[in-house]
């Protein structure tokens, strides 16, 4: 144990369970415990502005340079995803909770930009002009993954906003690091 030889108790992991994953639920219990990054990934599809949060972006590759997210195969951007060609991802400032709320509860396309101030990309997705940092893609591949895809972006752009804390989700809630 570290600092027993000095008579300092030394940190102790406890094993509290070990138990099969039976379902997704175990999963998504357990995925609770780590905090993930939050997003806003949107799209300009055909003149229409669609959008959602997610906590699954990932960087890929530097040469090239890709992202990847994840969304579930039940959302309305799924589809339209597939054939927007290109996205935007903006990455949330940690007093932004409320627009990660606010694009995580499926709202009508005719209000979802309501009172949200919007900038438009390099590629023409609407992007979220305070967010902490912004990513534009080109749609490079999709890949089945169970109830969701794997959409993998070649980063084309990029830009930060001013700097501060980012927003994460863990454990039902969001907060800032």
């Amino acid at each position: 144990m570290i600092g027993h030889a000095h008579g300092i108790p030394g940190p102790r992991a406890r094993l509290t369970s070990v138990r099969v994953v039976l379902d997704g639920i175990d999963l998504r219990r357990l995925m609770r415990l780590f905090p993930s990054g939050i997003c806003v990934v949107s799209a300009n599809v055909e003149g229409e502005r669609v959008a959602t949060t997610i906590g699954s972006l990932v960087s890929l590759s530097l040469d090239p340079p890709l992202v990847g997210i994840s969304i579930g195969r039940d959302l309305a951007l799924h589809e339209l995803l597939k054939t927007a060609g290109d996205f935007g991802v903006s990455i949330l400032r940690g007093d932004q909770a409320h627009v990660a709320q606010h694009f995580a509860r499926g709202v009508p396309p005719l209000f979802l930009w309501d009172g949200v101030p919007v900038k438009d990309g390099a590629t023409g997705a609407p992007l979220l002009a305070d967010a902490l940092a912004w990513i534009e893609c080109r749609l490079w591949e999709r890949y089945d993954a169970g109830d969701h895809s794997i959409f993998v972006g070649e980063v084309v752009a990029v830009g930060e906003g001013e700097p501060g804390p980012g927003l994460v989700y863990r454990e039902h809630g969001y907060h800032a690091v």
